[in-house]
């Protein structure tokens, strides 16, 4: 009986629900979103937010900024209250003076995307949402501030315990397969061919991290090549006249393209774990395989050097390994760190820089960012945990030593045509 009713309650919550969207709410978005917070009823509360999200996704840019500015201002914490509950706390500390605290430093715009996620397929439209308050809320404080409360909920709905890793195959769903033709960000996939060349082969792999309320929608994705020697260019990797080889003859496995797919999602990190992970069950799989490295581009390498007011040396391949090494190992940002982003990420892994080549992307995007130049960052499964202590603690980029002496090579020249004005 308890299964029945179960049934039954749910049958009537939909009937309610298409009931009041049959006859949609005439009040303004912001009142809709007043209500929601404080609906104490669950069915209308799920009426009142699949309202909210589908007018807001009709709404246009002007529309969309003018609900997230009604969020931010008028959804915010009251300063006063959080400080008169903070001081109740401080002098008396107990359970009622702490849940006090808790509830006025908390703002009301988090609960209604708390309830906003209720709906089914809530969560793709709130990532989406995200994605409209990142691209409109650029330069306005409150809605900067108004972001952290989208990210701190993120965090917690997108953590590794909720993520699947898939493998990507060329059998896979046709609309998964246009998704990563859509979102690959490194080296663009021109045809279905060039598709099937980086997925149907035997030394070729692509995972991709996906969430069980976002099942149809990859979040990031990694494509793999098995080889039997670390690269030294993308255009041989990706050659289409390459010999494939049998997987069970790699000795190496070369990450070669990371994406992140879905723009709601900046700055919550997937890169991490998909990367341990993949590498973690490729050496379950394949027993020969003892090397794991990318083949990465440096994408602020030319910004660099011309800030730097360096002469690019295209034609001495020497030349351009060695400034892209000095590059990588000491150019740095105002905050101390890496200077490229894509250091920083690898890095920040637990991963080292372990070769640098020049010729590497003969393609206009990797001319124009870092002058055909890449580098390889090795991942260590032994040592990625220390390599990533290291680096959190003291920003120190760690080399192999034939990067370390090109980066030396390329600092005294700089230092010599420095002192020669």
């Amino acid at each position: 009986m308890s299964l029945l009713a179960e049934l039954l309650s749910t049958v009537f919550e939909r009937r309610q629900r298409r009931e009041a969207a049959a006859a949609p709410d005439g009040r303004p978005l912001e009142e809709l979103a007043t209500a929601l917070v404080g609906s104490t009823g669950e069915t209308s509360g799920l009426a009142l937010a699949e309202e909210i999200l589908a007018r807001f996704k009709a709404l246009d840019d002007e529309g969309k900024r003018a609900f997230f500015r009604h969020l931010a201002m008028e959804m915010n914490i009251a300063p006063e209250t959080v400080r008169a509950t903070l001081d109740a706390y401080e002098k008396n500390p107990s359970k009622a003076s702490y849940r006090a605290f808790m509830a006025a430093s908390e703002p009301r715009r988090q609960e209604l995307i708390r309830r906003l996620n209720k709906v089914p397929d809530a969560t793709g439209a709130l990532v989406r949402m995200r994605a409209d308050l990142l691209r409109l809320g650029r330069g306005e404080p409150e809605l900067e501030a108004l972001d952290l409360d989208f990210r701190h909920l993120f965090a917690s709905w997108f953590n590794r315990g909720f993520l699947v890793l898939r493998p990507i195959s060329w059998e896979s769903p046709a609309h998964i397969l246009e998704k990563i033709i859509a979102y690959e960000a490194v080296h663009a996939i021109d045809s279905w061919d060039d598709l099937r060349r980086r997925l149907q082969p035997s030394d070729r792999r692509c995972f991709a991290f996906f969430h069980p309320s976002m099942p149809d929608e990859p979040l990031i994705f990694v494509e793999v090549a098995l080889t039997r020697d670390v690269p030294r260019s993308i255009q041989a990797l990706l050659a289409e006249d390459r010999e494939a080889m049998p997987a069970e003859d790699a000795t190496t496995a070369v990450f070669y393209s990371i994406s992140n797919c879905q723009a709601g999602l900046a700055s919550i990190s997937f890169g991490n774990s998909l990367i341990k992970q993949v590498a973690s069950d490729l050496a379950a799989e394949l027993s020969g395989l003892d090397t794991f490295v990318t083949l990465s581009p440096i994408p602020g390498l030319s910004k660099w050097i011309r800030e730097e007011g360096i002469d690019m040396p295209l034609q001495d391949a020497e030349g351009m390994r060695a400034i892209a090494a000095r590059y990588l190992l000491t150019a740095k940002n105002k905050r101390g760190q890496p200077y490229d982003p894509v250091a920083r990420f690898h890095l920040g892994n637990g991963a080292i820089v372990h070769a640098v080549h020049a010729d590497a992307d003969t393609s206009q995007k990797g001319r124009a960012q870092s002058g055909g130049a890449m580098v390889n960052y090795l991942y260590d499964l032994g040592k990625t945990a220390q390599n990533h202590e290291r680096f959190a603690e003291t920003q120190e980029v760690i080399a192999a030593a034939g990067v370390q002496t090109l980066a030396a090579a390329a600092s005294a020249q700089a230092q010599e045509r420095h002192s020669n004005g």
